[in-house]
């Protein structure tokens, strides 16, 4: 009895394991060892090697990572696919249970030698080790990548640039004869082809163009796809957070205008719109990007603007300290007359005064002392004289430097209101570009 149960269960367990074919599993093991048994992936897969092998390319941009404007770089993240033709790997799929497509390892077949001219740093792309193939031997690839290349970044219109940088596919030793290149879409799809891109970031995204041409040079003719990302900056952030004050500011150093040219409060009022100038300067100089090549025009703006401030505020300084300097300059005013009769009365102020010891009539002594006091009494009236002429030369000299400074504040003025509205005129110009991009 145990013999036959133990029978029994062999039979239950082995038999179904044994009996129940699989295969899609076998052909598809089957396919892949035919495949790849005498296959050569240093062999470039074609019969006839006077045929040149044709990769097409597809490209879609995903996300605007960064824009380095210092070292003059974009990061972007792209969607990168290439297709190509591989002589040594079709089968027929009837004689493998209908097998239309399977994935083989990239690093067991050939894979064309593309590389974007435009790298500055090393590929960032996650490890996608698998290739599709289908029975007619094409091979898809597709390589989600993040690429740092070289551009040149133009920021005088900030912050309503548009950037145009380029990514160049090509071969890095094949010549065209050996790999040419193709389109996988049509171009004016891949133009316009904006599903995948993030707009959360700062940047836009315009187009992408393409272009098809063949590079000459003395080592052969080499197949090149230049792809050009035109991007634009969202500059809504920049007009609340920099312009709007920027302008403020200017606004608030125009009113200082309408202060007399004389006027100590202008000099405090001038230098603390220089003071608060200054710091909003700090405070925004890591919003606005920095170039050696090309400066920014609102960087420009900033600059001017605080030159006149300066300009005006060295003006009015010089102003007062000169009419300091005229009104001390140490004239004498002296007012002798005003003195008390008893000064003009004692002897040391006379010399030639008699002395007391000196006995003579009256009337004599009445004589003498009237043409000495009248004498006194036109010395007095000359020294007031010269002192209301010196005081009036002073008063003609303020005068005469203040109608000039009031013309050169004007002209100041004048100066300012045009820089302003240059530059308002400049921007809302740029803004109407911008939005019509």
């Amino acid at each position: 009895m145990i013999l036959l149960w133990s029978c029994l269960l062999v039979a239950a367990v082995g038999v179904p394991g044994t009996a129940t074919p699989h295969p899609k599993a076998s052909s598809l093991h089957h396919l892949t060892r035919q495949l790849l048994q005498q296959y050569h992936k240093d062999v470039r897969p074609v019969y006839n090697w006077a045929e040149a092998t044709t990769v097409y390319l597809d490209f879609c941009v995903h996300a605007v990572l960064d824009v380095d404007v210092q070292n003059q770089k974009l990061k972007t993240s792209v969607w990168y696919r290439e297709v190509w033709n591989d002589e040594f790997l079709s089968w027929n799929s009837s004689l493998f249970d209908e097998i239309q497509e399977i994935s083989l390892p990239l690093s067991a077949i050939w894979a064309p030698d593309i590389i974007i001219n435009e790298f500055v740093d090393l590929e960032r792309s996650p490890d996608l080790p698998y290739v599709y193939v289908n029975s007619s031997g094409t091979i898809s690839n597709h390589k989600p990548i993040q690429v740092v290349s070289a551009c040149s970044l133009q920021t005088y219109a900030f912050p309503f640039d548009i950037q145009n940088c380029s990514l160049t596919f090509n071969s890095m030793l094949h010549t065209v004869e050996d790999i040419d290149l193709g389109f996988l879409r049509n171009r004016e799809d891949i133009e316009n082809d904006k599903r995948v891109f993030l707009n959360d970031s700062e940047w836009q995204l315009l187009s992408v163009s393409s272009t098809y041409h063949i590079l000459r040079s003395s080592v052969g003719n080499f197949a090149q796809i230049r792809f050009n990302v035109v991007i634009r900056r969202c500059p809504l952030a920049y007009v609340v957070s920099l312009l709007i004050p920027s302008i403020f500011l200017m606004l608030v150093d125009l009113g200082s205008f309408y202060l007399p040219p004389n006027c100590h409060a202008r000099i405090v009022f001038k230098t603390n719109v220089l003071v608060g100038y200054t710091v909003f300067r700090v405070n925004m100089s890591d919003e606005v990007p920095r170039s050696a090549g090309c400066t920014s025009l609102i960087g420009v703006f900033f600059t001017v603007c605080m030159a006149l401030l300066v300009l005006s505020l060295s003006k009015s300084i010089l102003l007062i300290k000169f009419l300091h300097e005229e009104k001390h300059s140490g004239h004498e005013r002296p007012l002798l007359c005003l003195r008390g009769d008893s000064d003009a009365d004692e002897p040391g102020l006379h010399p030639r005064a008699p002395s007391a010891e000196t006995t003579e009539p009256p009337v004599h002594q009445e004589h003498q002392v009237q043409p000495d006091t009248l004498k006194e009494v036109w010395l007095q009236l000359q020294s007031i004289n010269n002192s209301l002429r010196t005081r009036d030369q002073v008063y003609q000299k303020e005068v005469e430097w203040l109608a000039i400074l009031y013309h050169f504040d004007q002209l100041l003025f004048q100066i300012y209101l045009a820089v302003l509205g240059l530059y308002t005129v400049t921007l809302c110009t740029l803004w109407a570009l911008w939005s019509r991009m």
